[in-house]
Order: structure tokens, then C-alpha cells, then sequence
């Protein structure tokens, strides 16, 4: 569910909108650190508290794409890798850019509302964090759509991100924990009618399920992966939270 082996190509094919965010950081990333008119595009775009009540009202979506230190565009990209595939071919392509968008604006107002009048703030996080809600939601509630290897290593990294929200400094917290529970809040509806992510039966010539002898020796083998993916996720987010502090 959570572990990557496709090829560039074959990643792109089969879930194109995560490809295209992903893109969209790097793009903008790139453009306002290193090419002429970034500055400008920063300027403009960046989350703004005080903007907003003076009605520039984009600033509540635009932040969603933006990053400007390379810790933090590599950990939202690489989180949104992992954690947004399983969400995009079980949701559908529309409903997943629904419920990432959405959340990543209902982040921004909770900043706008409750934060500084003279707050700024980017980054995806809130979006990342609506992902993680609707996780949370379908560890708790949707068993039928997650197993519990893959329930251990969403609660693991989840945990891991909320540490790290309240132990970084320079860290949006209302993004996180408002994205967080607006993910949550829309999974009922979100999820309505959504069938696993794998659903493989085996088949024999005439169309009719077979039993898999080795069905339990796979389930090993993957357990195993997933055990060890959980902990090369452990150590790589952990790392480039560390990074994204002083980068």
C-alpha cells in the first residue's frame, strides 16, 4: 500500500495526481529560489493574514503549492509520494483533489482566524495533514479498507509528524492540526462507497476465484517489507524534519 517500487514512468501512468502536485512544488520551489520573478511570485503568493482581511482571498489557496526551503519541499513532496497513492487510486482522481485541496484551505482559514494578524505562512502541510486525517479516520473506523501492518505504519508516522509540529520552531501548528482534523471530519462522506486499495483475487481460466496455496507466505514476505519500510520511513522523515529546521 505504502512501499514504491514503480518505475518513474509507470508512477506518473497510474497516479497522475499526485505526479502533478509533486510537480508543482518543485516547479515553484525552483522558481522563487532560483529563476527571475521569484521573488515576485513569493510576494504574492505566500500565506498572509493581514492580506487577506484586506481581501486578497488567493492567499488562502496559493500557499498550498509553495515552499521555499529545500528541507520543506522534499518532506511534503516525499510524504504526499508515500501516503497520497493509496488515497488517489481508492478515492478516484477527482474525489483525492477534492479532499486535498479542501483541507488545505480549511488549514489556511483556521491559520487566518486563530493566527496573528501578521502571520505569514506556505507550504503543503495542511494538505499533507488532511491526507493523514482521512488515515486516521480509516484506522479507527474503516478497518475493511486498511490492514493492520498498514494501520501500525500510518499511526507511526502520524505520531512522528505531530511530535515534530510541536517540537519545530518555525512550523504552521494550526495547518497541521486543523488539516489534520478537517480530514477526518469529511472521510464519512469522502469514503462513502471506496473499496480497498488491493483487491487481488487469483484467477483460473474459467473466471472463477482460486485458492492461492502461497497466499500466506506472500503475506509474510509483505509484512516483513512493510516492517522494514515503516522504519526507513521513520529515519528518513525524521531526518529531513531536522534538516527542514535549519534549512
Amino acid at each position: 500500500m505504502f512501499i514504491r517500487n514503480e518505475s518513474f514512468y509507470s508512477f506518473r501512468r497510474s497516479y497522475p495526481i499526485v505526479t502533478i502536485l509533486v510537480a508543482i512544488h518543485l516547479i515553484l520551489f525552483i522558481w522563487m529560489n532560483f529563476l527571475p520573478g521569484g521573488r515576485y511570485i513569493l510576494t504574492m503568493g505566500i500565506g498572509n493574514n493581514l492580506a487577506v482581511a484586506y481581501g486578497e482571498y488567493w492567499r488562502i489557496v496559493t500557499p498550498i503549492f509553495m515552499h521555499i526551503s529545500i528541507g520543506h519541499v522534499i518532506f511534503n513532496s516525499f510524504s504526499l509520494v508515500i501516503f497520497g497513492p493509496a488515497l488517489e487510486k481508492m478515492l478516484g482522481k477527482a474525489k483525492f483533489l477534492i479532499v486535498y485541496l479542501i483541507t488545505g484551505v480549511i488549514a489556511n482559514i483556521a491559520t487566518f482566524y486563530l493566527g496573528s494578524p501578521y502571520m505569514q505562512h506556505l507550504g503543503a502541510s495542511g494538505a499533507i495533514f488532511g491526507l493523514f486525517g482521512l488515515y486516521l479516520y480509516i484506522v479507527i473506523y474503516r478497518k475493511d479498507l486498511i490492514d493492520s501492518a498498514n494501520s501500525q505504519l500510518v499511526m507511526t508516522i502520524l505520531i512522528i509528524g505531530l511530535v515534530m509540529t510541536f517540537v519545530n520552531s518555525n512550523i504552521n501548528v494550526l495547518a497541521h492540526l486543523f488539516g489534520l482534523i478537517a480530514g477526518a471530519a469529511l472521510a464519512p462522506i469522502i469514503l462513502t462507497g471506496v473499496k480497498p486499495f488491493h483487491t487481488r483475487p487469483v484467477f483460473i481460466d474459467d473466471g472463477e476465484p482460486a485458492f492461492d496455496p502461497n497466499r500466506w507466505q506472500k503475506k509474510r514476505r509483505t509484512s516483513q517489507r512493510l516492517k522494514k519500510a515503516l522504519w526507513i520511513s521513520f529515519a528518513v522523515l525524521v531526518i529531513i524534519g531536522i534538516l527542514a529546521r535549519f534549512l
